[in-house]
């Protein structure tokens, strides 16, 4: 019972520390964005008690800076695991791409039904609700792959 315990918290602590470094690297693909189109960083907000936000002002290209946090937040990671794929511990920056994907590509996908953070800015610009789903359901999709390819190095399943 007690390694059982033990495990279930080691996978909850994985996750609350995917969610916040996802976070990190998903507000740095909007810094990114923002000094590649000429906007400047007026603030970078990453708590572990609240969402994310990148502020920039002037944004001379908004749609590249929108645009870059979700994809370059899923994108990043998944270099970094192909690269690392072969280390010892590769699995856990697998894990940490696949979350990536489902986080970013959930954003959008769901954002195109219920607006909020980027996606409602990316409707605001123009971008159709459809592009919203076509971006974040492959992501998805992407991310739950890499998941299911790595869930046999988490043993979750109970030992008999």
């Amino acid at each position: 019972m007690f390694v059982r315990t033990r495990h279930i918290l080691w996978h909850l602590l994985l996750l609350y520390a995917a969610w916040l470094l996802m976070m990190l690297v998903h507000e740095a693909g909007h810094v990114v964005g923002a000094i590649c189109s000429g906007g400047h960083v007026t603030r970078v907000m990453w708590s572990p008690l609240s969402l994310s936000r990148t502020d920039v002002e002037p944004n001379p290209q908004p749609l590249v800076v929108t645009w870059a946090g979700p994809m370059l937040g899923a994108t990043i990671p998944l270099l970094i695991a192909g690269l690392c794929s072969r280390w010892r511990l590769g699995y856990l920056l697998t894990f940490f791409a696949g979350f990536c994907l489902i986080a970013n590509g959930a954003y959008l996908a769901i954002g195109a039904f219920s607006p909020a953070g980027d996606a409602k800015d990316l409707l605001r610009l123009g971008i159709p609700r459809w592009v919203l789903i076509g971006v974040g359901t492959p992501m998805l999709i992407a991310g739950f792959w890499l998941w299911h390819r790595v869930s046999p190095r988490f043993k979750l399943a109970r030992s008999e």
